[in-house]
């Protein structure tokens, strides 16, 4: 034991000697101090703009995102092809701050702290002022989008202004109303297009990084939101103090006003409109050409077969394997009008129900008989693509997600496509107008930009020109038509979970069954019948997304979103 303790103390000494003729470390070689990233020597701000691009990294995507499944799978328009998948929380009756399966809440604030640190630093980069202009618009770009994420999910969130805040500070700060943070989003939005670049000025190399549209379209977002039931007077809330940190406590019917001055201040820059061409072909060109008028901010990856492989039909094998993650249901399937434009009142059980009606259909789904990689689909019962084996992840609905794919149709396997999240389109931007206009009265006027979108999709103008929406069309029949045609155009790009929302309809179109088909092959012969797949339940609570716990016992000051304490 001695000799073993004595035999201890000489190779340490021998440890210590040795390494006296070397200098320790104070920091880690590889550690990155403020003055490496933000060097005043860094004549190109090399440094500085990696920091920038790193902030853009951290946005998040929207393909197949939570729990390997599209936001959207939490709707009325598609379920999980995975019963084991954690977005049914969102409709199960299960949510609670513990199991929030879209925590958003600690990436937004890194996007915020990156984005606070970048503008009090990129002063002493030696780069020229217009670039360093246009850096920092981005920035409060950045800063704006983050805090915009966290109020459409949680309501009011703690603004920290332009602090950077370090470990020593008291970091329990209460949270802000929705007036104050609407407003700040507002003004950041503001103070980042009078320095952004037009979408035109932006030279392809640096496409994916924001123009002045996109923060125009960003607040044209935010006060149509704003302006929506839910947020404009219509909380559900008991508690008056919880009603002004979630929304507007009282209702503003001028709150529509600044969407249409915000929409008209993106649409009169002219640069960014709809492709030419119509019907599904041009749609789907949207999602696949990486630069084009109707994109205005998407997020930037390298080009992948992973769309294809995560949701097209399961029957393909390698180098075309498919795990057909998406079952879209026969209640999206019912909202697609006929291709003149009129609502579609024929049966689901018809397996013609696909024939003379909107484009978009074929760019959205697979169905039974759509030819994909030289072979026509089969989601009949014991099909290729619907073979019913144990254990085997496969469409509940006899659907599958085809929206945002390159064209297979007759390829054998897949090659490499542009797969970019659309963050903001032109499409939108329309849409808003065309809502906020109908809102105001101006229902006349709201049909013209319904127009442009119903001509692109390929529906066809009708003797009067008006792509099937009614002469002398009221108020309300419009509503409706404009949230459908929402529920068409932008689907699967995380709109509809909280257009239903905004709108207040989350209770009733959100409390349903959902339904598939079932297709049955007799010898060739096929017969189809609807089939319920999924009910899913609403509350009142789920208008608002529970604040996480993990922030709730960080911070005392947060108040927790009624119903989840």
């Amino acid at each position: 034991m001695k000799r073993s303790f004595i035999l201890s103390i000489v190779c340490f000494i021998t440890l210590i000697s040795s390494s006296c003729s070397k200098k320790f470390e104070q920091y880690p070689e590889d550690r990155n101090f403020e003055s490496d990233i933000f060097d005043p020597g860094d004549k190109k701000g090399t440094a500085a703009k990696q920091f920038l691009f790193d902030i853009y990294a951290s946005l998040p995507g929207g393909f197949n995102r939570i729990d390997g499944d599209y936001l959207d799978a939490a709707t009325d328009d598609a379920v999980p092809s995975s019963f084991a998948s954690n977005i049914v929380l969102f409709t199960n009756g299960q949510l609670t701050a513990v199991n929030y399966p879209d925590n958003n809440w600690k990436n937004c604030y890194s996007i915020i702290r990156k984005s606070n640190y970048f503008l009090k630093h990129i002063g002493v980069v030696p780069i020229t002022d217009q670039i360093k202009k246009n850096q920092i618009a981005e920035a409060q770009f950045l800063r704006a989008f983050a805090y915009f994420e966290l109020l459409k999910r949680y309501g009011g969130v703690p603004l920290v202004g332009d602090t950077v805040f370090s470990l020593s500070d008291n970091l329990n700060l209460p949270r802000n109303t929705y007036a104050e943070c609407v407003d700040y989003i507002a003004s950041q939005c503001d103070a980042a297009a009078a320095g952004l670049p037009k979408g035109a000025d932006i030279a392809s190399s640096d496409f994916g990084r924001v123009p002045l549209e996109a923060a125009l379209a960003l607040k044209c977002r935010l006060l149509l939101y704003a302006a929506s039931p839910l947020f404009n007077g219509g909380g559900v809330e008991t508690n008056r103090e919880l009603k002004s940190l979630t929304g507007y406590p009282d209702a503003d019917a001028s709150r529509w006003q600044r969407v249409i001055d915000a929409a008209e201040a993106l649409t009169r820059l002219s640069y960014y409109k709809l492709p030419s061409g119509a019907g599904n072909t041009a749609y789907s060109a949207v999602f696949t050409t990486k630069i084009n008028t109707d994109i205005i901010l998407s997020k930037q990856v390298a080009a992948s077969t992973s769309i294809e492989a995560s949701n097209a039909p399961v029957g393909f094998v390698a180098p075309a394997a498919s795990n057909g993650r998406t079952s879209p249901t026969q209640n999206f399937v019912n909202a697609f009008p006929n291709l003149d434009g009129t609502p579609f009142t024929g049966s689901s059980a018809n397996m013609g129900q696909y024939e003379g009606r909107d484009p978009r259909m074929k760019s959205i789904l697979f169905y039974n008989g759509v030819k994909w990689l030289g072979r026509n689909i089969e989601t009949f019962e014991g099909g290729l693509d619907k073979p019913n084996l144990p254990f085997k992840t496969q469409t509940r609905t006899s659907y599958y997600l085809r929206k945002f794919m390159g064209d297979f149709t007759n390829s054998t396997s897949y090659s490499n496509q542009s797969h970019n999240f659309p963050y903001f389109r032109f499409a939108e931007v329309l849409l808003n107008y065309a809502e906020a206009l109908n809102e105001v009265g101006r229902t006349e006027d709201a049909v013209a930009p319904l127009k442009l979108i119903r001509s692109r999709a390929g529906i066809t103008a009708g003797a009067n020109g008006r792509y099937g929406i009614p002469a002398g069309i009221s108020q309300s029949a419009l509503r409706e038509l404009i949230r459908n045609e929402r529920r068409i155009e932008l689907s699967f790009e995380e709109h509809r979970f909280w257009d239903v929302r905004r709108w207040k309809i989350a209770g009733t179109v959100l409390n349903t069954t959902l339904k598939g088909l079932k297709i049955l092959n007799s010898a060739g012969s096929l017969s189809a019948g609807e089939q319920d797949v999924s009910t899913i339940t609403f509350q009142n609570k789920y208008y608002h997304m529970p604040v996480p716990y993990s922030e709730m016992i960080r911070n005392p000051r947060l108040i927790q979103n009624e119903g989840y304490n």
